[in-house]
């Protein structure tokens, strides 16, 4: 396995285009999900040729942030201080992670078997996941994801938002789900690079 660290900021133009052109474990819940009858879903194939795009113009596809976007970016660093503080875990921050035609962005690697992935979640939504007690299932992709790429044991979920209580969750390899999921990446990967071959 193949793995590559990129130090560098996270949202940089640096980091854009170290994930240029290929699929990030933020999407790989948009690569599995299915249509309607079982078919292609809308979103996949938008991301499919959103990556297309990329790859034949050299450009990063244009990234859509609002307001509750930056919020969540600056609560992260308060999250990640509580949960390093609460767990004694020093928190290693790195910028992308790429191993062969797929990547990932974590917001901490864990000494040398763990990860972090934070969540900020308005009020309703983290007494939500509080109550339940689990990691909501339109995450799981992301962090399994994470555990494929890098090839490590294990990622923390973290669900935060101030005045609440932080919601913690080690997620361990799932290697059935990784590899079903690393079957879909690469049948994304194929139409992407025959789409791709097919608009030069």
């Amino acid at each position: 396995m193949s793995i590559q660290i990129f130090e560098m900021e996270q949202g940089s133009d640096a980091w854009k285009l170290a994930r240029l052109g290929i699929p990030t474990a933020s999407e790989f819940q948009t690569i599995i999900a299915k249509g309607r009858g079982g078919g292609e879903s809308k979103g996949r194939k938008t991301y499919l040729y959103k990556l297309a795009g990329e790859c034949l113009t050299g450009e990063p596809g244009y990234s859509y942030t609002n307001d509750h976007m930056e919020r969540g970016k600056q609560m992260e660093d308060e999250a990640r201080e509580l949960y390093s503080f609460a767990r004694e875990q020093e928190c290693q921050r790195v910028g992308f992670i790429r191993n062969a035609n797929k990547g990932c962005s974590p917001d901490s690697l864990i000494g040398h078997d763990g990860g972090l992935e934070i969540k900020t979640k308005l009020p309703h939504l983290q007494l939500e996941v509080l109550d339940y007690g689990e990691v909501p299932s339109e995450h799981v992709a992301q962090l399994q994801g994470f555990l494929l790429v890098t090839g490590r044991q294990w990622i923390d979920f973290v669900s935060y938002w101030p005045g609440l209580k932080l919601f913690v969750k080690r997620v361990q390899r799932d290697e059935h789900y990784i590899a079903t999921l690393k079957v879909a990446i690469d049948e994304f990967n194929e139409e992407l690079n025959a789409l791709v071959e097919r608009f030069k």
